[in-house]
């Protein structure tokens, strides 16, 4: 055994030790580095791990993530501890709405609906109509009367996105996560044309997902093998893949739970530079320290709370994701 791996065995070993005596568990962003995922009872996409949160007896949850997913738990979850290994784990989608940005839309439209993605603060979930994943997005759009005003916030890729698939005109937030963004068409040219025979599994907030589309439109590939994916959905597939090959464009931390769920696959980033520094803020050292010392503690007041749980269970009754426990 190397000494990279008696470190971790070691390291591993105590942070499960510390969590039984928490009666904790430690869920785990697909973003997140190797070792937490290793380490986690669960490694997810957000709103799943918030599904977990809320239906295990733990009674202390240790999410490694950024900031919304935290208070998420803590919205599905409000008789749990949640801690957040790193407070300063901010995302920069989360961050480019706010509450009184929203009102001002609202006041400008007062029979208008908020979709606000999952990837928002407990604030601005408090104003909105309903929630929605990258997976149910152009569910709960087409869920919603055609005759209503509809503000999709905050990734402007993404509602992109569900304004191709529904043919539904909304406005748009002018928002974007940083990564996903500079994720680049001609990025994505370069790769197919280095590599045809690959699977591209494309994450709709990123800036290339209308180019792929476009690519799929003219021919250049292949519908059957151009995909695009939440986190979640790309683990699913990646399943499936056999010892084939897929081209990855989303935050690059998720290759390692791709090559965890299938070892004879070839996966490899659209862009290898594509690192979250929110998501990687939460090291080894920072889940153990959040362990040790119960650092650092979300909470949400009751009353955003309650309005962001409604909008979140609105979005669950649409019907494409199980029923939420309180």
């Amino acid at each position: 055994m190397n000494q990279e791996a008696q470190s971790y065995d070691a390291w591993a070993a105590e942070v499960r030790d510390l969590a039984r005596e928490r009666n904790a568990i430690i869920l785990a962003h697909n973003y997140q580095l190797p070792w937490i995922q290793d380490v986690a009872d669960h490694v997810g996409d957000s709103l799943a791990l918030s599904r977990v949160a809320a239906a295990s007896d733990a009674e202390t949850i240790v999410f490694c993530g950024v900031h919304f997913m935290a208070e998420t738990a803590k919205i599905l979850a409000p008789e749990r501890t949640v801690l957040l290994p790193v407070l300063e784990a901010g995302c920069s989608l989360a961050d480019t709405v706010t509450a009184e940005g929203v009102l001002k839309w609202r006041k400008d439209h007062p029979d208008g609906l908020v979709v606000a993605y999952v990837n928002t603060s407990a604030a601005v979930k408090a104003v909105s109509d309903v929630c929605c994943t990258s997976a149910n997005a152009v569910e709960v759009v087409l869920s919603l009367p055609e005759d209503r005003d509809i503000l999709f916030l905050p990734d402007f890729f993404l509602g992109n996105h569900v304004i191709r698939t529904t043919g539904r005109k909304l406005d748009l937030w002018m928002g974007e996560c940083h990564v996903h963004a500079k994720i680049s068409p001609l990025q994505l040219r370069q790769k197919v044309e280095a590599e045809p025979d690959a699977e591209l599994l494309i994450h709709p907030e990123c800036g290339c997902a209308a180019s792929a589309l476009t690519l799929l439109d003219d021919g250049e590939i292949p519908a059957e093998r151009t995909h695009i994916l939440s986190t979640g959905a790309m683990v699913e597939r990646a399943i499936n893949l056999g010892t084939g090959s897929a081209l990855i464009a989303t935050e690059t931390g998720i290759i390692h739970q791709l090559r965890k769920a299938n070892p004879l696959g070839d996966f490899r980033a659209v862009d290898p530079e594509a690192v979250c520094q929110f998501m990687k803020m939460i090291t080894p050292q920072a889940l153990l320290r959040s362990l040790q010392e119960g650092t650092y503690e979300i909470e949400v007041p009751e009353d955003i709370r309650l309005r962001a749980y409604a909008a979140v269970e609105r979005m669950v009754s649409i019907g494409s994701s199980p029923v939420l426990s309180r």
